[in-house]
């Protein structure tokens, strides 16, 4: 009833779109068929992880006791995780704690090893098992805005060691990841401290392959408006460098001109974990990474992922074709792996199977001599014993 008492406009566009639907359906079976969706369907878009790095003594416990503080008077869903081992106190509460997991102290006894050597081997001990702390993560993803990271004072440890990058694939394969390296500004005002901070956050920016924020921290003693000058301009940072005529500075005033296309790139902003300050700017720089790391740098992850994979595959497949190969060749017969065992016990059997026929090749021509010796009367007994000495 209700269908004829439609009209034919109505029942064009009923078509119109039953044909659509038909359209949509064809399209996601072919892209099943494919395969071809989302390269990591178990990618998240929230929380944005923050990894906080940065040399001893630049104040990255204290900055993230701030961003903890900050998070919990602005209604911000953060998650805590401190990865390092040897630090005694936290002023702030970890939800994941590595001292929990691993004893610092029982590990530098049990290995016989410095603290440098313990904090390395305790971060690796608990990388063997951070499959369990992304699951922890993933479970509350919903529930969470900012998964904060806080790292050995030791930065070599973290960025340049193995479990330092499998803790940091395994969070950038899930979750929007971005790195926070601190900068002490008081210390940085030398032209030539500046540029080692510089080339560390270089080399940090390209051995993660993430996005990079620059933190100048402790704004309360200096404030960092002379290192965004020295970024924006290097004339102004060679002018710094005059009265200094040493190697030092001029192989300073080249590395800036060097890392010009480096500093148009990066994001930076001035913070003060004492004051509180720069803290509202911090989150929106990092709002901004997660975006780019979105368009830009998880395209490269999935490329770089969709490669290993093909490699994998195409070792498979090389591995598989040897195995059809030595198939043909053997006819479906039984083959027996040579591993080398079998030839040493061949070898050594042989060597026994030679030494018996010695041993027997000894006794018949003691054999043969004695009988000579009892048919020759004329000979008497210790001429015997000398020709048997003579023969022996």
């Amino acid at each position: 009833m209700d269908i004829d008492s439609k009209t034919p406009e109505s029942a064009t566009s009923v078509t119109e779109g039953v044909t659509e639907n038909k359209d949509a359906d064809s399209i996601s079976k072919t892209m099943e068929q494919l395969d071809i969706g989302e390269p990591s369907s178990c990618f998240k878009r929230k929380p944005v992880i923050v990894i906080v790095v940065g040399m001893a003594g630049s104040g990255k416990t204290t900055f993230l006791h701030r961003l903890v503080s900050h998070t919990m008077s602005s209604k911000i869903r953060g998650y805590v995780m401190n990865l390092d081992p040897a630090v005694m106190t936290l002023p702030y509460g970890a939800n994941i704690d590595i001292r929990d997991t691993v004893r610092y102290k029982e590990v530098m006894k049990e290995y016989n090893l410095g603290p440098n050597g313990g904090i390395l081997t305790s971060l690796n001990l608990f990388a063997t098992k951070f499959d369990e702390v992304i699951g922890l993560v993933e479970r509350r993803a919903d529930e969470l805005d900012y998964v904060l990271v806080d790292t050995p004072g030791q930065i070599e440890i973290f960025t340049w060691s193995a479990s330092g990058a499998i803790i940091t694939e395994a969070f950038a394969s899930t979750f929007p990841t971005v790195i926070a390296y601190v900068v002490d500004t008081p210390r940085s005002s030398s032209p030539a401290t500046f540029m080692s901070n510089m080339l560390y956050a270089c080399s940090i920016l390209y051995k993660t392959r993430l996005p990079l924020v620059l933190v100048f921290n402790k704004t309360d003693v200096a404030q960092h408006d002379f290192a965004l000058e020295w970024m924006k301009d290097f004339e102004v940072f060679h002018a710094a460098l005059d009265s200094d005529h040493s190697y030092t500075s001029t192989l300073t005033r080249s590395l800036s001109l060097a890392l010009e296309e480096f500093y148009e790139n990066l994001k930076t902003v001035g913070v003060s974990a004492v004051t509180g300050a720069g803290m509202d700017a911090f989150f929106k720089t990092v709002e901004a990474s997660a975006e780019e790391y979105m368009e830009t740098y998880k395209t490269d992850l999935d490329k770089r992922r969709a490669e290993k994979h093909r490699l994998e595959e195409e070792r498979r497949k090389e591995n598989m074709d040897k195995l059809l190969k030595d198939m043909e060749k053997s006819r479906g017969e039984t083959v027996v792996l040579s591993t080398g065992l079998k030839d040493k016990k061949d070898d050594k059997s042989k060597m026994e199977c030679d030494e018996n026929e010695e041993d027997e090749e000894e006794e018949d021509d003691y054999e043969i001599f004695s009988e000579n010796g009892d048919d020759d009367d004329v000979i008497d007994e210790d001429e015997d014993e000398e020709i048997a000495s003579f023969r022996f």
